[in-house]
């Protein structure tokens, strides 16, 4: 693409696109041309690694000529049918899911994405108990559509107050920063388990239809729950007859180095929502995915949900062929061992860089945690702290280098392709090496 063309594409945009999550007027966004495996070109020409696959969801990297080929195919015989037909690759994706999914989780409503799947999870959870609490945690995310953004944990919530009614939140495990002051989770006792079982206690456990978390929290930090915390929560959910929903947009089909993060921890919750991973955005996708005894109960009700585009014959054809690909290229084990080294390698920098506070990672799914002070852990940037633009300019110093990895607050989000090699790894880390010097000459002296 010549520079008048992509002049003329940037000025298009700036003059009517409404981006999501920037303050509109000031935005520049690098005009990308196309992207194949891990990386993505600039329509400049301009290589650049996409360390972040997508917004986490590229799992299979770009342009997989598999996915591409059943896409093509499809497209010749039907792209979209009225949801009350039957379709081969609506059926064949719901088997395909319900194969891999933990315990009985068998049965899958499809959603045009994540915050859809969270949506339709809420009116299920009210439904099968006859309750209208949903409590979530601080910390957590689970969309931007106005019942996701009310359960959400984070500033992204407030333009969407008061939200809807009967949510609550609650502390969930954050062993850096412990909410309850611990210095080592060891000997707290989960403390914050202890916590929500007396404000559910005090809430009235009668009175609270589902529990909606992350396994593993996302985009506010990669925080990574003690075992005994999530299986305790299951515990409590059983007890008083409250559904456990797990929000796997993010972690779900093998970013965490599962197919589901809910395995990490041996808890098989009632319900789980994901998209995401499931087409790798070659199509837009969701899911909610339900235990055999929600299915029972809406074998004798109607369940009211679903939107036009419900089971898309492409978008299904298309997650039919990423499951392939799943398979066949053995991504799964990949993203455990690979991410195993990729850990490896940030707990080098860790050791080379101060202002890196905390590293944490789960498959192929990490965050740099970074602080201004490692003893204090002050942070550098600060929680919704848009007044100091550190991570702006670390984000941009790491694309003219040619990374792409998401910053957001004082978190530095790490979540290649699961197709990522070891030497590919070494390549980014070189880059996040040498940019991180920026944010260590800023250490208070």
């Amino acid at each position: 693409m010549d520079a008048k063309r992509i002049a003329e594409v940037k000025q298009w945009e700036k003059e009517h696109v409404i981006y999501p999550w920037k303050v509109q007027g000031w935005y520049e966004p690098i005009v990308i041309e196309r992207a194949e495996g891990i990386h993505m070109y600039g329509a400049d020409g301009k290589r650049y690694i996409d360390f972040c696959s997508g917004l986490l969801n590229v799992n299979i990297g770009h342009h997989n000529r598999h996915v591409l080929d059943a896409m093509q195919a499809q497209m010749e015989k039907l792209c979209h049918i009225a949801s009350s037909f039957a379709t081969e690759p609506r059926a064949k994706l719901a088997k395909m899911v319900s194969e891999v999914t933990p315990g009985d989780l068998d049965y899958v409503f499809f959603t045009n994405a994540g915050a859809e799947a969270n949506e339709n999870a809420i009116k299920a959870v009210r439904w099968f108990t006859g309750r209208q609490k949903i409590y979530s945690n601080w910390r957590g995310y689970h969309g931007a559509t106005a019942a996701c953004s009310t359960l959400t944990g984070d500033p992204r919530r407030i333009p969407c107050e008061p939200g809807i009614p009967g949510a609550g939140k609650f502390f969930g495990p954050y062993c850096y920063r412990c909410p309850f002051g611990y210095k080592d989770n060891k000997t707290c006792g989960i403390q914050c388990l202890e916590t929500l079982k007396t404000q559910i206690m005090l809430e009235g456990p009668k009175t609270i239809a589902g529990i909606f978390m992350e396994p593993i929290v996302g985009t506010n930090g990669i925080i990574i729950p003690p075992v005994e915390f999530m299986q305790g929560v299951r515990k409590i959910c059983d007890e008083h007859g409250i559904l456990l929903v797990m929000d796997e947009v993010m972690a779900g089909f093998g970013r965490s180095g599962k197919w589901f993060g809910c395995e990490h921890f041996g808890v098989v919750p009632d319900i789980i929502t994901a998209a995401k991973g499931i087409t790798s955005g070659y199509v837009q996708l969701g899911l909610m995915i339900w235990s055999k005894k929600i299915w029972d109960f809406f074998c004798k009700s109607p369940f009211v949900g679903g939107l036009t585009y419900y089971g898309h014959a492409l978008a299904c054809a298309t997650g039919v062929a990423n499951l392939e690909v799943y398979h066949k290229e053995n991504l799964i084990e990949k993203s455990r061992v690979n991410g195993e080294y990729l850990e490896k390698k940030l707990w080098e920098l860790y050791e080379k860089h101060p202002s890196i506070g905390d590293v944490r990672c789960k498959g192929l799914w990490a965050c740099l945690e970074l602080v201004a002070d490692r003893k204090t852990k002050e942070p550098l940037a600060g929680y919704a702290d848009s007044k100091r633009n550190v991570m702006n300019e670390f984000t941009k110093r790491i694309l003219d280098m040619g990374l792409w990895a998401f910053a957001k607050w004082d978190y530095i989000f790490l979540a290649p392709p699961l197709i990522i090699t070891p030497e590919q790894i070494d390549e980014s880390i070189a880059i996040l090496d040498k940019a991180l010097e920026y944010p260590d000459s800023l250490l208070k002296k």
